[in-house]
Order: structure tokens, then sequence, then C-alpha cells
């Protein structure tokens, strides 16, 4: 149960496009993030060489060091050791939880023979004592290695400006293609959850990413027609290895992520205003694993693994609690072999990828969208039961 007095937030991160006014600025924020990740890379040394994971322990040792050798102000020096124990925390927790892959015991070995390495142009925190925001003149005040510069202009929707006034904490200044951005992570309060009038369903696959316990599918064929379009333009410039088709590759590397992810942002916007409508909650399967549970033909691999379902669920869950809707994970077994009419359970009743005929009172559907109602019916279930975060009714 929730305690009714307490306050949830949901974490949202936002991001904007810095727009530096000189090739001087350009330079500082270069040799900046250069200058930081190599520092973080002799952190990282010395903490695997000595096994100093921990941040006190690691900046007593490395702190004047990563000051006279890297150039570095006293909170930049902070702010780089933090980073290295964060990333060997999260290498940690992802060998713990065994969130390394189909291979995990080879990446296991080769994460803990070496120190974590960081790129050159990778992200670096910095926080308001070395980035001050100045969001009425869209501007902000950033520390370098060149000295501070001041008045740079960013820009971004307006109702990320408005998310903005309310961040907390660190901002990630991140270069991408020759671009800089800042990002920035805000906590938004998040509305108390209501008692929901049973679960809508949501069947989540490669063909139709997204169906409805109500019969709406969400079709994935445009989406799969521009994935093959792209896997065959990439093949066709990797083949040709001229600096032009190099160029090409560079150009559309992110190209396929975007347009996943917008559509994904997209599909979960219209899941939960559904629910939100009809005061429901929504009802997902836990696919974790499933890639490593699932078989495919040597055709169907790049289809299986482009697959975002974890995205989607993501931003269906957080797009969810900003609305007061809950959300409820189920187990997948047997939701596309089961009948939801008469819960009758048996492999032959999938007659086809679109075609569910149950064996035992001739139920006929299509089914993933049986598949949509049997998962409803066990989120439902889920929420009697309280295995999830529920209203106080006191």
């Amino acid at each position: 149960m929730r305690d009714r007095t307490s306050v949830f937030c949901v974490k949202i991160v936002t991001q904007v496009k810095l727009l530096p006014v000189s090739a001087h600025d350009v330079d500082a924020l270069t040799a900046t993030l250069r200058a930081c990740n190599r520092a973080a890379n002799h952190a990282s040394e010395v903490a695997f060489a000595k096994n100093l994971k921990r941040r006190n322990v690691l900046q007593k040792e490395v702190y004047f060091a990563l000051k006279a050798d890297y150039d570095l102000g006293a909170q930049p020096a902070v702010r780089v050791v933090k980073k290295v124990c964060d990333a060997y925390a999260t290498l940690k927790g992802n060998i713990k939880a065994g969130n390394l892959g189909s291979e995990g015991s080879k990446r296991r070995l080769r994460a803990e023979s070496k120190p974590i390495r960081f790129r050159e142009d990778a992200a670096q925190p910095f926080d308001d004592r070395n980035l001050t925001w100045n969001l009425d003149a869209r501007t902000v005040s950033i520390w370098t290695v060149a000295g501070r510069i001041k008045h740079i202009p960013f820009v971004c929707s307006s109702e990320t400006l408005d998310l903005l006034a309310s961040r907390k904490g660190e901002s990630d200044l991140v270069m991408r293609d020759g671009m800089f951005f800042l990002i920035a992570t805000i906590e938004v309060p998040e509305p108390p959850v209501s008692e929901p009038a049973g679960f809508l369903g949501v069947d989540l696959g490669i063909v139709n990413i997204a169906t409805t316990s109500d019969g709406e599918i969400m079709s994935g064929r445009r989406l799969n027609r521009y994935r093959r379009r792209m896997l065959n333009l990439r093949a066709k410039l990797q083949k040709k290895r001229t600096k032009s088709a190099k160029r090409a590759l560079k150009r559309i590397r992110r190209r396929e992520s975007r347009h996943a992810a917008n559509t994904n942002h997209v599909i979960a916007k219209r899941l939960v205003a559904t629910a939100e409508r009809t005061s429901r909650g929504i009802a997902l399967e836990d696919l974790g694993g499933i890639r490593q549970r699932v078989s495919a033909k040597k055709d169907q691999r790049a289809r299986l693994h482009s697959w975002a379902f974890a995205q989607l669920g993501a931003f269906v869950e957080y797009k969810a609690r900003r609305a007061g809707v809950p959300v409820v994970f189920v187990d997948p077994h047997n939701t596309s072999r089961q009948c939801s009419e008469c819960k009758h359970t048996h492999r032959t009743n999938r007659v086809t990828q679109a075609r569910f005929v149950c064996r035992s009172c001739g139920a006929v559907l299509h089914a993933d969208h049986n598949g949509s109602r049997n998962i409803a019916h066990r989120g439902d279930a889920v929420w009697k039961r309280g295995a999830v975060n529920r209203p106080s009714t006191a």
C-alpha cells in the first residue's frame, strides 16, 4: 500500500541543443570533453589497479593528479571521479543481475580483466557550480578548460523549457556528430494512482507493434519496411568502402533508432490516453530475456534483435505514471495459446501468426487480440492479488 502522505516523482530526461557562437567556443567544449575523459581513464586505471571503487577513497588518491595533469578545476575533477565510480557500480550491478547478453560469461571475464575505458567524446556531468542555466534568455554559462564561457544559446521546445524550471542536480554535456547537447534529468511529481475499472491488455509484437484488448491493432508494417530499407542501404554502403560511403554511413547511423523511438513514443501516448479516458490500468507482458529464450531463423534474427519492446514498455510506464494510470507486468507464458473465452490452452490453437481458433469452444479471433485479452485478464488478477503498489483506501 502507498502512504497517502508520500510524494512520488517521475524522472524525465530532457535534452537541449547548444548553439556555440564562435569556433573558439566549439574548440573549448571539445577540449573540455577530451580532457575530462582522459582524466576519467586515468582515474579508472587507478581504481582498477588498486581496487578503489568507492568515491571518497578514489578521490583522495587521484584528485590532485587530475587537477595538475589534465587542467581540471576542483569541481570538474570531483565530477570525473564520481563518473568513474558510477561506471564501476553500474558494471557490478549488471554482472550481478546477469545483464551481459547471451555471452554473459565471456563478457563478464572481459569486463573484470581490464579497467573501464571512456571515449574522448563521452558525456561529462556538470553540476550547478560549473554550469548555470538562464531560462529566460535561453542561454547557459559553462566551465571549460579554456575558462568559463558565458551566454551560450540553446534551443528546445516550450514544453522542455517548462520542465527545466524544476531541474535539479547534474546535467550531462554530450557531443554527437559535431553538435553539443545538454541532457538534464527532471523529477515531476507523480499524481496519485486511481483504482482502475479493469485493465487494457497490450500484446507487443514484431508484425504488429501493439494490439490492445479493445481490438485496436498498431501495425509494424511501416516500421519493418523502413528497417529493411535501412538494412539494405547500410549493406550497400559498406560494400562500396569509399570515403563518400563512409560519410553517408556516419550520417545515417542514428536515423533508424530515432525513427523507431518516435514510433514508440506515439504508440505509448495513444495507449496511455486510451487507458486514462476509460479509467483503466495497462497490463503488459514481462518480456525480459526473450531474445535468449526464443530461437529465430537466420533471416529473422535482425528483426528479433531490432525489436524495441523494452523501450516501448519503458515509454508506456513513465507516461502512465505521469497520468496516474497504473501499469502491471504479467507472465507472458501461453498468452498466445490460451483461449480468452474458455481458457483452454493448446499449441494448435494458434493456427497462423494472425489467426486463433480454439479447439475446445471454437472461438475465432485475431491471434494478437486474443493474446491481449489474456494479458488484460492476468493484469486484473495481479492487481487484485495486491502484487503491485495500489492506492490507499484508508
